[in-house]
């Protein structure tokens, strides 16, 4: 885990420090990880008082974040989950993909998409990506609907926003159902609204790779009080009533099973953490977008380097900050990686594709993805996370153009 990798913890103003986390033998000393989250005394004080107060699972804290990242983004409901994956598969199933329904999702993703389709019993379809953002390429996508082509996934890739209104016109074109998994781009917006707040049934994720964290879980926005209520029911075992809702009775007031669910609550310890995470959200943006404006800079002597990409109407999240090396790189990203941990640096490579995995291998051996496949071997992420300085993204820079070297 990256967070494993952590020699201070942030708390209070954008970038103050506090006694460093001592690592065995001080093991990562000098050392700039992926990432650090950024976590202090008042996440560990709002878990205090929910431990103390008796009410830890699913409850008042929870429906407070609910609300509260609601009311942020503009969507009308926010049904909390144990993780993004959770809430991808209930998105779905509250939507009516019915087993055997085709997918799309982008194979320049992580395993969570397709595990989320399979969850629900559909089936993935891949389709390529668009160069310049990593996001689904519209046409593309329209290319590999068939007639079992239930509904089309976008993934806002490392932060950016996927072109909504570009899959919309797909989807409504065809009469598909569209999500958005936003789980790497809490925060970013799309067209000056914050993702989760344009009527699309919107995921996000609070893993601590990603902009918030409330160690693992997720949320999904809706619009549909109907919807939405029977995601709740779902996520708590198929529960007609919900655990605090009985406490409240007294234990008067009785539950039903109108049909099966699953355990995908997110407690109100998570909850707890989520809520200071959520005070800290503007600091969050505001540091990763500084951040990014000084990698713009400083990597623009690289001629190797080509710097992400930010269309006019996407307002960027920076969870991850994505470089490509051009063809004139004499070093492929795959050994810039394992250079610059030699100097101190932890980046990663590119995403790769999902069609290379052993579980899709055989079924997509002979399909073709250019630009995802591309990409895999092009890009590598750089360290970006709130309390990152100015002296460390020096550092990066400097380990990154020695690492380029042949």
């Amino acid at each position: 885990m990256d967070q494993a990798l952590a020699r201070d913890v942030h708390m209070g103003a954008p970038g103050a420090r506090v006694p460093p986390l001592r690592m065995s033998q001080d093991l990562f000393a000098n050392h700039v990880p992926l990432m650090r989250p950024w976590l202090g005394e008042e996440e560990v004080q709002a878990i205090r008082e929910v431990v103390l107060s008796g009410w830890v699972c699913l409850g008042p804290k929870a429906a407070e974040l609910e609300r509260r990242i609601a009311a942020m983004v503009g969507a009308k409901h926010g049904v909390a989950t144990n993780s993004a994956t959770s809430a991808l598969h209930l998105t779905m199933q509250v939507r009516g993909v019915k087993p055997g329904d085709e997918v799309i999702i982008p194979t320049f993703t992580c395993m969570a998409n397709a595990n989320a389709v399979v969850i629900a019993g559909g089936v993935p379809t891949f389709a390529d990506i668009d160069r310049r953002t990593y996001n689904l390429d519209a046409a593309d996508v329209e290319r590999r609907i068939g007639p079992k082509t239930r509904a089309i996934m976008m993934v806002d890739q490392i932060g950016l926003p996927a072109d909504l209104d570009a899959m919309k016109a797909v989807a409504d074109k065809h009469s598909l159902l569209l999500f958005d998994d936003a789980a790497t781009a809490f925060g970013a917006k799309y067209k000056g609204r914050y993702l989760g707040g344009h009527g699309v049934p919107t995921s996000y994720s609070f893993h601590p790779r990603k902009m918030i964290t409330t160690g693992e879980g997720g949320m999904i926005m809706l619009d549909d009080d109907a919807w939405a209520e029977r995601a709740r029911v779902l996520r708590s075992t198929g529960a007609s009533v919900s655990d605090l809702k009985r406490h409240e009775a007294k234990g008067a007031l009785f539950q039903e099973y109108f049909e099966s669910g699953y355990n995908y609550r997110l407690t109100d310890i998570q909850a707890a953490m989520g809520l200071v995470q959520l005070d800290k959200v503007p600091a969050m943006l505001q540091q990763r977008a500084d951040q990014a404006a000084r990698y713009h800079a400083l990597l623009a002597k690289l001629e190797e380097v080509e710097p992400p990409f930010v269309p006019e109407w996407a307002t960027h999240a920076w969870s991850s900050y994505c470089i490509r090396l051009r063809p004139g790189a004499k070093v492929s990203a795959d050994e810039v990686v394992r250079r610059m941990a030699e100097r101190n640096v932890s980046c990663r490579r590119g995403i790769q594709p999902l069609h290379h995995e052993p579980y899709f291998r055989d079924r997509w051996a002979s399909d073709h993805f250019p630009e995802t496949e591309a990409a895999a071997k092009e890009t590598l992420f750089l360290p970006i996370f709130p309390g990152l300085t100015e002296q460390e993204q020096l550092q990066v820079v400097a380990a990154l153009e020695q690492s380029l070297r042949a």
